[in-house]
C-alpha cells in the first residue's frame, strides 16, 4: 500500500465513523472560540469548558475584554495552565482585535498570527472551524497520530512539515474534518501512553503495526 491509498482508506473510515466530527471546545462566536483555543494550549478542552462560561458571560466581545486588565482576567482563568501569560495574551489580543479589526476575528492567516497569543496552530483552528478553510492545525494529537498510522514519514519532524504533508494528501474540502478526526482519534483511541489498538478501526492499515508506508 502506498501513502495515497492509505489516505483514501483513512478518509473512508472516518467519514463512516465520524461524519460530523467537530471541536469539543464550547463557544458561540468566533471571538469565543479564539479565546478558548488560546486558553487550550497545553491544557485539556474539559478544563477550558469549565472556565469559559463565566469568562464569556462577563467578557463576551473583544470590545468588553479590551477594557479590563490581565490581573482581572487571571482570576477567571487561574485554574488553566500558564494563567499569567494567557491572561496577558487575552488582554493584548482583545485590544489589538478591537483596534485593528473592529473586534471582528479575521479569516486570513497573516492577520490571525499578528494577534498576541496566536500562533500558526491556533490560527489554523480558527480558519478551519470558523471559516471552513483548508487549514490543518497540528497539535500533539495530530502530530502523534499522523506519524503512528503512517500518514507522514519519520522525516516530518516539525508541526509545519506534518501540516504540509496532510494538506497535500487530504482533499481541500476534507481537511477541516480531517483535523478533528485525527485529534479525536488521538484523544480517545490512539492515546500517547497506552494506545487502544484493540478498539481501533484502522489497525489493519496502521503503520505502527505493519511498518512504514512508501512515500
Amino acid at each position: 500500500m502506498n501513502r495515497k491509498e492509505l489516505y483514501r482508506q483513512i478518509q473512508e473510515h472516518f467519514q463512516k465513523t465520524m461524519p460530523e466530527a467537530k471541536t469539543e471546545l464550547h463557544y458561540n462566536t468566533p471571538f469565543e472560540l479564539l479565546v478558548a483555543v488560546i486558553l487550550s494550549a497545553q491544557c485539556t478542552d474539559k478544563r477550558i469548558n469549565q472556565v469559559t462560561p463565566r469568562l464569556f458571560q462577563d467578557f463576551p466581545t473583544a470590545e468588553v475584554m479590551a477594557e479590563t486588565t490581565p490581573e482581572v482576567l487571571y482570576e477567571y482563568i487561574r485554574s488553566v495552565s500558564y494563567p499569567n501569560s494567557k491572561a496577558k495574551h487575552l488582554s493584548e489580543m482583545s485590544k489589538m482585535l478591537q483596534k485593528e479589526y473592529q473586534g471582528v476575528v479575521p479569516s486570513e492567516l497573516k492577520d490571525l498570527i499578528k494577534l498576541p497569543g496566536v500562533g500558526r496552530k491556533t490560527a489554523n483552528v480558527i480558519q478551519s472551524v470558523v471559516f471552513q478553510k483548508a487549514a490543518m492545525a497540528v497539535d500533539t494529537h495530530v502530530f502523534r497520530v499522523s506519524h503512528r498510522i503512517g500518514l507522514v514519514p519519520d522525516s516530518c519532524k516539525t508541526p509545519l512539515s506534518v501540516e504540509r504533508m496532510l494538506t497535500k494528501y487530504f482533499p481541500n474540502d476534507i481537511i477541516p474534518l480531517a483535523h478533528h478526526w485525527l485529534i479525536l482519534h488521538g484523544r480517545y483511541v490512539c492515546t500517547a501512553r497506552s494506545p487502544k489498538c484493540e478498539e481501533c478501526g484502522i489497525l489493519h492499515i496502521c503503520a505502527r503495526k505493519f511498518g512504514e508506508f512508501k512515500k
